[in-house]
């Protein structure tokens, strides 16, 4: 597994332990999908428009499923599910974290090709990022 990381200081007001999960629960999803040998690629964008991003090169997930994946206990294919884990709430929490703090995330995925978890943060919780490093 290969991991890439492109990261640009990038600071945002909220709970760090909440936003900690988003962080946790995407990069681990990344990790338990995506097969050896493949890739997946951290990024942060700082300045006035913040994003965290998640990218892999997993199996994707097909347009039908897309709707529900943030559904409590919802999983996308239960045999795949039970050989790698989880309980099927990481992306509700994650939905609803980003909701708290008047985040979106946007989801694009190829079946075949894998997926990419883009999380914008809204212009009254960004900081400066060298401020926040200060504290």
């Amino acid at each position: 597994l290969q991991v890439e990381l492109h990261l640009q200081p990038a600071a945002c007001e909220g709970d760090p332990t909440r936003l900690t999960q988003v962080i946790a629960n995407l990069i681990g999803n990344a990790v338990r999908f995506t097969p050896s040998g493949g890739t997946i690629v951290l990024t942060t964008l700082g300045g006035a428009d913040v994003r965290f991003t998640v990218a892999d090169t997993g199996p994707g997930i097909n347009a039908e499923h897309l709707p529900h994946i943030f559904e409590r206990f919802y999983r996308v294919d239960a045999a795949r599910s039970r050989a790698t884990g989880g309980t099927g709430l990481g992306l509700a929490i994650v939905k609803h974290v980003l909701q708290r703090h008047g985040a979106e995330l946007e989801i694009d995925s190829t079946p075949g090709k894998g997926s990419t978890f883009t999380c914008h943060f809204p212009p009254e919780r960004i900081v400066e990022a060298e401020a926040s490093l200060a504290t």
